[in-house]
């Protein structure tokens, strides 16, 4: 059954990866495209920034989820790493309790958040609802939430590139 998870997991990572890295992609195409009708056409679009903002709380939300899943996000641990084993242990536990918490916060008040602006439209994207942009934060909750019940119970995941050997002089 552990194994099972871990696989559904890995399989999890790898989509909100290509959902990051295809927002980041989208956006660096965007950009440039704004900055080219602007300042070359002298007729600037008006959908390339709200688009870039779009993709950017998509990136945000999803990218931040698989980051958290492999302890690649911003981390201070001086202090922790002072401790002794067992309370390393128990404050790793704490620190996943908290990140739930949040993980919940996010899930309940970004999905209440969806529903209020749903029937809103983006004045840019008059067929795209307000409630589906704010998506990515529930979304983002769920999917932190199930890394960290993957962490508690299995640990961190291995990791995603083998390390490579360690060569040694040949004399």
């Amino acid at each position: 059954m552990a194994g099972l998870f871990r696989r559904m997991m890995d399989y999890l990572y790898l989509l909100c990866v290509i959902v990051g890295c295809t927002a980041l992609a989208l956006i660096s195409a965007i950009i440039p495209w704004a900055v080219f009708t602007r300042y070359v056409l002298n007729s600037a679009a008006s959908w390339p920034e709200p688009m870039a903002v779009l993709l950017t709380i998509v990136l945000t939300f999803i990218g931040a989820a698989a980051a958290y899943r492999f302890n690649l996000h911003m981390n201070v641990s001086f202090f922790a790493d002072k401790l002794p084993a067992r309370f390393r242990i128990l404050l790793d536990l704490v620190v996943q309790l908290l990140m739930a918490l949040i993980a919940a916060f996010m899930i309940v008040w970004g999905s209440r958040l969806a529903e209020v602006t749903w029937h809103n439209t983006i004045a840019d994207f008059p067929f795209l609802s307000v409630g589906v942009t704010y998506l990515p934060i529930p979304i983002g909750g769920v999917l932190l939430l199930l890394f960290i019940i993957e962490r508690i119970f299995l640990g961190l995941p291995p990791e995603a590139l083998p390390q490579e050997a360690e060569v040694t002089p040949v004399d």
